[in-house]
């Protein structure tokens, strides 16, 4: 257990950061999803325009890398791409 009231702060503020981050993050998962599990190209693409506000929204608090946004975009893109053809 800490014994310094630092360190008591650091384990609070972890937590909330903690908390924050995961709540957002699964924000992000759901949009994904809902764009990867769309069976027709006018729905995927609505699906996709909510997904990528998300997950830029997502990037620029700094809970993912502005990397890792830009692939999931891509990877959400190609698959909304397939289903047009």
């Amino acid at each position: 257990m800490a014994h310094s009231r630092s360190a008591i702060k650091r384990i609070r503020q972890t937590r909330k950061r903690r908390y924050y981050n995961r709540t957002n993050k699964k924000e992000m998962k759901l949009a994904i999803r809902s764009v990867m599990e769309s069976d027709n190209y006018e729905s995927a693409l609505e699906n996709f325009k909510k997904a990528t506000s998300v997950v830029d929204r997502t990037s620029a608090k700094g809970i993912i890398h502005k990397n890792k946004a830009a692939r999931v975009k891509s990877s959400l893109w190609r698959a909304v791409k397939n289903l047009k053809g």
